[in-house]
């Protein structure tokens, strides 16, 4: 069993950043993929950016490109997502994921790659 918890979100102002953090406790967290996910109100949760399980891999949906960073410490348990340049559009609730199956090669933009997933954490970003 895997447990994942988000923090980091807050309230930025447009064009500001914001560092998100998932700590991830259980077994074989080096050999799994880790994604973010976002919901707006109103919306669908939709795919932001998803790291292999060595690093050597990631993926962003095309709105956060050049302006979101997915990185992970295997030391620490931890992903991250460096969000830069954000804008309101990028309001939402941030959820972290953990993949099911060691070692997987993809894709990771697909809910079906995660197992295990976090209660979220709000970002609210404002004109």
């Amino acid at each position: 069993q895997v447990h994942v918890v988000e923090s980091g979100g807050g309230s930025v102002q447009a064009g500001g950043s914001l560092r998100l953090s998932c700590a991830a406790s259980g077994r074989y967290f080096s050999q799994r993929a880790m994604g973010w996910f976002r919901q707006a109100p109103g919306k669908e949760r939709e795919f932001v950016a998803g790291i292999n399980w060595s690093g050597s891999s990631i993926d962003y949906t095309d709105s956060v490109k050049g302006r979101f960073t997915i990185s992970r410490d295997d030391a620490k348990n931890t992903v991250y997502l460096q969000m830069n340049s954000v804008k309101p559009e990028d309001t939402a609730v941030y959820y972290c994921a953990a993949g099911g199956r060691l070692y997987y090669s993809g894709p990771y933009s697909e809910d079906r790659t995660y197992d295990y997933w976090g209660q979220g954490t709000q970002v609210t970003v404002s004109s």
